[in-house]
């Protein structure tokens, strides 16, 4: 059985990448955060055009919690290791790892 994946791990492989491989890997996790996050309640309806706030950090348009998917079996959510909720409103997950320190 392998390691966890954990949000720390992750933060420190993404790291090591070159400028090309965390592009890739930037549009990976884009590709899968648009069909998930177009379902979400708190982001449908709100104008709101990017995506990635578990990585990029809180909308500037979304103010309003009405129900968070991101726990709900969010592939980033998965791959990156993370454990929070809300990214949209509460910050990306290395700002909330940094909140609980």
């Amino acid at each position: 059985m392998g390691e966890e994946t954990t949000h720390e791990k992750v933060l420190e492989a993404m790291a090591k990448l070159s400028p090309e491989e965390l592009k890739a890997k930037m549009e990976e996790s884009r590709k899968m955060c648009e069909s998930f996050c177009g379902e979400c309640p708190t982001y449908t309806g709100t104008g709101e055009k990017e995506l990635l706030f578990c990585i990029l950090g809180r909308s500037s348009v979304i103010k309003e919690q009405k129900g968070c998917l991101c726990t709900a079996g969010c592939p980033v959510q998965k791959n990156m290791g993370l454990r929070w909720d809300y990214y949209c409103i509460r910050g990306s997950g290395k700002e909330q790892m940094a909140k609980e320190k």
